[in-house]
C-alpha cells in the first residue's frame, strides 16, 4: 500500500509481514535452547561454579568464571538471533515520510526573508554600514 500524500507522518510504504512457518519453528527452537542455557547459567551460580566454594568443583576458579562467561555469552548471542528472526519475519515494513527542514530554517530567517533583500535602491553610506557592521538596523 503506498500513499501519495507527502505530509510529514504520513506512510509512505506498508508491506505485510512474511511471516513463514521455517521462522516460527526456528525462533521456538532457539527459545528452547535460551531456556536451556539460562537454566545452566542459573545452576551454576546457585551451586557456585563462580565462587570457588562449591562443593562439586572440580575446574580451577578461572575456568569456572570463564565458562560461566561462556554461557551468558551464549545467552545473549541466541537472544540477538531470535529478536532478528521476529523482526526480520513477523513485524511488517513501514516507511514513514519525514521532512528536512530547510536550510533558511536552521538560520531563524523568516519565511518572507528567504529571498533576501535587493541590493539596489538603498543609500550607499547605509550599505557600508550593513556591510562592516552585519546587525545594522535601519
Amino acid at each position: 500500500m503506498s500513499s501519495t500524500g507527502s505530509n510529514y507522518g504520513d506512510i509512505h510504504r506498508y508491506e505485510q509481514p512474511r511471516e513463514s512457518t521455517a521462522a516460527a519453528l526456528a525462533i521456538v527452537l532457539l527459545t528452547i535452547i535460551e531456556v536451556v542455557f539460562v537454566g545452566l547459567f542459573t545452576y551454576g551460580m546457585l551451586v557456585g561454579w563462580a565462587s570457588g566454594i562449591g562443593p562439586s568443583l572440580t575446574n580451577p576458579l578461572i575456568e569456572a568464571n570463564m565458562f560461566l562467561g561462556g554461557v551468558l555469552t551464549v545467552i545473549f548471542l541466541d537472544l540477538a538471533f531470535i529478536m532478528l528472526l521476529y523482526r526480520k519475519e513477523f513485524l511488517p515494513d513501514v516507511m514513514i515520510v519525514k521532512k528536512r527542514r530547510r536550510k533558511w530554517e536552521d538560520l531563524y530567517i523568516r519565511e518572507e526573508d528567504v529571498d533576501g533583500t535587493t541590493f539596489g535602491g538603498d543609500d550607499p553610506w547605509e550599505s557600508v554600514k550593513r556591510a562592516v557592521y552585519p546587525y545594522y538596523k535601519k
